[in-house]
């Protein structure tokens, strides 16, 4: 942190951007508006920060939390009251879903006005409270430093999340003695990280006895900066790693012991693992409905250690027999450690028949698709020739729906950190905006948003502020001219009884929407790719053009749908592998 001199005095406006440029501060996401102006006149003069005015507020915290993401460091956005503020709410809540360290500064009426419902007044800090780790108000400009201070503080450890802090124009606009560092005072605040010894004892009894364990790995891991632990661990043991949405990356997809993604849209081999599992070790994962099915019937037969690093996630949705709190990567190390020790001593691991198992689950049961019978483009093609086309060190950012888990599924990934999707929240809109807020925090990287022709349509405005600030995101519009998920669901569980889910965007004959055109008139490079012969040289043209950002309208299959898939509410017991086939469990009982 930088440390500026003793006793200078400035107002409430200048302490703030001298602190968020002390806290290391370079890059920030805004919209101006009445009662945060003051704290704009100052940052116009920094040369230090890096202030990207967005088109909606909810762009704002959405890019914040893509930075966040992509780089590791606390994602930053400032934002006006009232509308402002409340514009901010869903990209807060999306954020405090997937443990994303974000501070959203808002501004606020002065003191004197607060409870009148003076103009562009709202409660910002009641709004927020149950989306945020932390909501704060700050009256006074002695305030502001130690108020962000703790905001980052809060933000960044334990269990990180979104911090919200909103400043009265009263501590804008008052005087203030400015020195840093300040003094971060937070009574009862105390995140554990190191892990209780004798848990870790308890674990490593259970790990050694294990005939058929599986590691189930959450966002925790990618978050604690463990992805490397977790592989040492696996490779120590041999025990195979089910990586949920949000730990995408953290072993690679390549690596002999990687199963995938499990859950509602998982592979097969990674939901049958951890239903035939008698030991699961979940490290840094919450055990999600949209992972586990049915609770009550998920890994029926198996223990479960369950580290986590917020104690009130464990054993939230799952019993469990073994609970550590503790940081992921202090876990995995001790883990690895004692389990070693173990069989130095002469334990042994051998998981030769489950691996057996599980190597026939994945010949029996391999990721595929059906080619469509419209004669349009297979999302799943797009997004298989996207991994191998990319280039080197892509970072790949999705929306929500069937894109997602297209993405999700035939995407590869090498590391940490190279993908991020809205998980918790499953907040449509996200892919745009945190794909501008990734290429911002890895300006070397190729960024690809793999986005929907609903999704892209609730937040596509901001490749306006992408082509004005020189951030040459690449969008893949996986264009089926609906909303693609719902109407999976409404093929499959609703008779196909399309009930407002058209969007016309894929018509030949009215195209509204035109992307392309749509595209031009943002400033940016619009393609279109309606043939799968096309697909290699669209994605390579669009890998070439680094001064503007790009939209490519792949135009799909309506009628793609993605699988396996496990009903919502039913039990992974009851996966199917395609559309038409009986439950895999079915054929693995005869």
């Amino acid at each position: 942190m930088a440390h500026s001199k003793a006793g200078e005095p400035m107002t409430g406006a200048q302490a703030i951007i001298r602190t968020l440029e002390a806290l290391g501060v370079t890059d920030m996401f805004v919209l101006p508006g009445g009662q945060i102006l003051p704290t704009f006149d100052p940052l116009f003069s920094s040369t230090k920060l890096r202030h990207i005015l967005v088109r909606h507020e909810q762009g704002a915290g959405h890019a914040a939390a893509g930075y966040a993401r992509a780089s590791g460091k606390v994602g930053v956005c400032l934002v006006t009251s009232g509308p402002g503020g409340t514009n901010l709410v869903t990209a807060l809540a999306d954020a405090y879903m997937d443990s994303v360290p974000v501070v959203a500064i808002t501004g606020q009426v002065p003191i004197s006005s607060l409870g009148t419902d003076a103009f562009q007044e709202s409660d910002i800090v009641g709004v927020t409270m149950p989306v945020t780790k932390h909501s704060m108000m700050v009256t006074s400009a002695d305030q502001v430093a130690p108020s962000l201070a703790a905001a980052f503080e809060i933000a960044s450890t334990g269990r990180p999340g979104p911090v919200l802090v909103d400043m009265t124009k009263t501590a804008q606009s008052g005087q203030t003695v400015f020195s840093w560092p300040v003094k971060v005072d937070l009574p009862g605040y105390r995140p554990v990280a190191k892990p209780s010894a004798k848990k870790i004892q308890e674990a490593a009894d259970l790990i050694v006895r294990a005939r058929r364990p599986v590691i189930l790995a959450g966002g925790g891991v990618t978050i604690a900066g463990a992805a490397q632990d977790l592989v040492d661990f696996a490779e120590l043991t041999g025990i195979p790693v089910a990586t949920t949405l949000n730990a995408r990356g953290a072993i690679p997809d390549g690596h002999r012991l990687s199963l995938g993604m499990p859950g509602m849209h998982g592979t097969v081999q990674s939901v049958l693992a951890l239903q035939r599992a008698d030991l699961v070790i979940a490290v840094g994962a919450r055990f999600d409905d949209r992972v586990t099915g049915k609770v009550s019937s998920f890994a029926p037969g198996a223990k479960t250690i369950h580290a986590d690093i917020d104690p009130a996630e464990i054993g939230k949705n799952r019993a469990v027999d073994v609970p550590i709190v503790g940081d992921a990567k202090d876990v995995l190390q001790e883990l690895g450690k004692t389990v070693a020790e173990r069989l130095v001593a002469g334990a042994t691991i051998d998981l030769t028949a489950w691996w057996r198992q599980i190597d026939s689950w994945r010949k029996t049961y391999p990721l595929g698709y059906a080619q469509p019978s419209d004669g349009r483009l297979a999302p799943q093609y797009i997004i298989e020739r996207l991994a191998e086309l990319a280039g080197p060190n892509p970072v790949f950012v999705a929306g929500v729906g069937q894109h997602q888990m297209w993405a999700s599924q035939f995407l590869k990934f090498s590391y940490p950190r190279q993908w991020q999707s809205s998980g918790g929240l499953g907040t449509m809109g996200y892919g745009v905006p945190a794909a501008m807020g990734a290429q911002v925090a890895r300006p070397d990287a190729t960024v690809w948003c793999i986005d929907g022709d609903g999704c892209f349509q609730m937040t596509g405005q901001e490749m306006v502020t992408c082509a004005l600030n020189h951030i040459p995101i690449k969008v893949a519009i996986i264009n089926n001219s609906s909303l693609g998920m719902v109407r999976q669901w409404q093929t499959l569980f609703y008779g196909s009884r399309y009930s407002d889910t058209d969007l016309n965007t894929g018509d030949d004959t009215q195209m509204i929407p035109d992307f392309v055109k749509l595209a031009e008139a943002m400033g940016c490079v619009g393609l279109r790719c309606a043939k799968a012969e096309d697909v290699d040289g669209t994605i390579k043209q669009a890998n070439s053009i680094t001064d503007k950002p790009v939209i490519v309208d792949f135009q799909v299959s309506r009628d793609a749908m993605v699988w396996p898939m496990v009903a919502a509410g039913a039990s992974n017991d009851e996966i199917q592998y395609a559309r038409g086939t009986a439950p895999v469990w079915d054929d693995e009982k005869n």
